[in-house]
């Protein structure tokens, strides 16, 4: 990907120039940036430490010569420094680049504010100390730690010992939209105490849990930002099943799109097509933005509707009628159907919606429930070729 990562909220404002230093003495400072003495953060041509079997994806793709920066950066902030000289040396462009990648790679980092700020030196340029904003004060963050991971292990606790990589995938999915409302107006809802604790969140809330969550069970997950096509700023997850990658975004599986979009105040049925999608599926939406190479999502292996025996590469109808009156004679809430065409999806919609094909489905539920007259409702997807109706 060539496009630039929108750096979130965070502003990089600059702090007044200055030489002085506080958390290392200038002796040491300079014999560390000389190759005297090795830094207290990293050890030169070290590329990955032992911290919980996280695959740091940012700092992978990263040029190399900001892994000092990266290290130091995460072992401070890790260690609840909030402002700090710096020994790495690097120019105010490669220390953003380092901070978000950091911040991109951890979402543990639940304290971290929106903004922060740089101080550079006066004769150099190069970056010599940092500040960052906070949502929760250091007195309080172990205690709200503890409680982040004991809600992350309350959902990891009812995953089967032996469940698939896409299993888990699905069921954190799943987890997070059946326990989390969306709200724009939820407190601390870029992190993820939003999602795990408040249960009230917004996209950044929903995949930053998501990622927190597959992090704690060893399995590869990266933070992806970028907006939809509507403009709106927007994030969620690529994850990793064998070699293969796939786009998650659990904020858009929700229903509450669906009930926005049709102003229906009942609940509709959880979206799966954001679950384990292909590029092509997602930037149809989705328009990503980011400062390294994403890896590539081709494969779909794992498209929840043909996993699921809901995907009809064709329009027929016998088939289609089938599996509906299946559905309404199984006493099934809704019936999803995806089409591989647009030419499928169109007949379908035809045949269902303006050639009498519900007739029979809706005689059957009058004589279920002893009534003149049935009301159901459909939503359609124009761009995943997608028809959903709720019978009840």
């Amino acid at each position: 990907m060539k496009n630039r990562i929108r750096r979130w909220s965070i502003s990089a404002g600059i702090l007044a120039m200055t030489f002085g230093l506080c958390g290392c003495t200038l002796v040491e400072k300079t014999a560390v940036q000389a190759g005297l003495k090795e830094s207290p953060y990293y050890q030169n041509g070290d590329t990955w430490w032992e911290h919980g079997n996280i695959e740091e994806y940012y700092f992978n793709q990263i040029p190399s010569n900001l892994n000092e920066i990266y290290r130091e950066l995460y072992e401070r902030l890790k260690n609840y420094e909030d402002s700090a000289d710096l020994y790495a040396a690097v120019g105010a462009d490669d220390f953003w680049t380092a901070y978000y990648a950091v911040l991109a790679d951890h979402p543990e980092f639940f304290w971290i504010g929106s903004t922060a700020q740089v101080k550079q030196s006066a004769i150099t340029g190069t970056v010599v100390g940092y500040e960052v904003t906070t949502t929760v004060d250091a007195a309080g963050r172990d205690g709200m730690k503890s409680q982040i991971e004991a809600a992350a292990d309350e959902c990891i606790s009812q995953i089967s010992s032996d469940a698939t990589e896409y299993q888990k995938i699905k069921y954190v999915y799943e987890y997070l939209i059946n326990t989390t409302d969306y709200d724009s107006f939820s407190p601390d809802n870029q992190n993820i105490q939003s999602a795990l604790l408040n249960h009230r969140s917004v996209c950044a809330g929903y995949a930053k849990a998501f990622q927190y969550i597959l992090h704690r069970m060893g399995m590869f997950c990266t933070y992806v930002t970028g907006k939809t096509m509507d403009g709106g700023d927007h994030g969620w997850n690529i994850v990793r099943i064998g070699g293969n990658y796939y786009n998650v975004d659990v904020t858009w599986g929700d229903p509450v799109f669906i009930n926005q979009m049709e102003a229906a105040s009942s609940d509709s049925a959880m979206n799966y097509n954001y679950l384990c999608c292909t590029d092509a599926e997602l930037y149809i939406t989705h328009v990503p933005e980011s400062s390294v190479a994403l890896p590539e999502c081709t494969d779909d292996s794992y498209n929840y509707y043909k996993l699921n025996n809901l995907y009809y590469e064709t329009f027929d109808y016998d088939t289609v009628y089938n599996a509906m009156m299946n559905s309404v004679w199984s006493d099934q809430g809704y019936f999803v159907m995806k089409f591989g065409s647009a030419d499928a999806y169109r007949s379908a919609q035809y045949e269902l919606f303006q050639n009498d094909m519900l007739n029979d489905a809706g005689q059957y539920l009058m004589g279920v429930y002893n009534v003149g007259s049935w009301n159901y409702r459909y939503h359609t997807d124009d761009d995943f070729n997608l028809i959903t109706i709720y019978w009840k």
